[in-house]
């Protein structure tokens, strides 16, 4: 098993891959200020998230309810299931560890700022 952290470059910032089993990811993702991740869900993937530095604008959609807003501050966490539409668009820089199960490649992407397409439709 590899011990190098692995840094994946994203539009938005970049991720560090600390951890990855057949089990569980552990990541830290820098999300620069003013950027944000697509508007995506997952179908497997099962993850938690926790705002180490920064403030974030979380937006959650709960089991296909309205799409719903949050200032998000240090030391906050979210849980997502699978299925559940959500966002982070970072205020200022911000640090996010999450911890998922290992499904790297389930995005579904509704809506991306960056011109990507989601991997189940294309």
């Amino acid at each position: 098993m590899s011990t190098d952290v692995v840094r994946v470059e994203k539009p938005w910032g970049y991720e560090l891959h600390w951890a990855k089993t057949d089990r569980y990811v552990g990541k830290l993702i820098h999300v620069n200020a003013g950027q944000a991740l697509s508007l995506q869900y997952h179908n497997r993937k099962d993850e938690t998230i926790f705002l180490w530095a920064g403030r974030m604008l979380f937006e959650i959609a709960e089991q296909g309810g309205p799409l719903v807003q949050r200032e998000m501050a240090p030391g906050e966490r979210v849980h997502i299931t699978p299925g559940t539409v959500h966002r982070m668009t970072a205020i200022d820089d911000c640090d996010v560890f999450e911890v998922s199960t290992p499904e790297l490649d389930d995005v579904v992407r509704l809506q991306d700022r960056y011109g990507r397409e989601d991997k189940e439709h294309s």
